[in-house]
């Protein structure tokens, strides 16, 4: 457990056994972190419109239009893309008040239930994002604002980040079915 901040970037689980599933682990983890790098640009760049946004409307009593949607657009794409990132480190909030009471196997069924649960869950809501994407791109779809930018983008970020997600979570579900089990010491 960290009480101040890290120094250092977090080290992603062990390789899994399976070559072909730790080589497109390999690959989606590089493609996370160019997406996690985005991100971060992207978080800094909201910060910056929203203060422009402030100082423009207060000191110059010049409001702007654009700065909402623009804003919105980037941290739902921060938020998304970012989701497979923080999940091959497990660093999604998980509860585990009775891991610690269960019998070895029965905790890696309980693991296994709940990585299993976690990829159906996110599958269907990637289909449902991806038909989001089509119907606002199909009927086009904008936001009621006078600025109004077309929904296809934000929905876009949505579906990429959720399909993103999804094959993490199928990932780590097939290394955890395919990974030698491991011995108490």
């Amino acid at each position: 457990m960290s009480h101040g901040v890290e120094l250092t970037p977090p080290r992603g689980p062990a390789p899994p056994d399976n070559a072909v599933i730790a080589a497109l682990t390999a690959a989606l983890d590089k493609l996370n972190r160019g997406l996690m790098m985005l991100s971060m640009i992207a978080l800094v760049l909201t910060a910056l419109v929203l203060t422009y946004s402030v100082v423009s409307r207060y000191f110059f009593q010049a409001p702007t239009d654009w700065q909402d949607e623009a804003s919105v657009f980037m941290l739902v794409g921060v938020t998304f893309f970012t989701t497979a990132f923080v999940q091959y480190h497990r660093g999604h909030i998980g509860i585990e008040a009775i891991a610690g009471l269960l019998p070895r196997r029965v905790n890696a069924v309980r693991l296994f239930v709940v990585d299993l649960a976690s990829t159906l869950f996110c599958a269907f809501f990637t289909w449902k994002s991806w038909l989001l994407f089509h119907e606002a791109w199909v009927d086009g779809q904008t936001t009621s604002s006078t600025f109004a930018p077309p929904l296809w983008i934000p929905y876009s970020m949505m579906a990429a980040g959720m399909t993103l997600l999804t094959l993490q979570l199928l990932l780590q579900t097939l290394a955890r079915l395919t990974n030698k089990p491991e011995h108490a010491a």
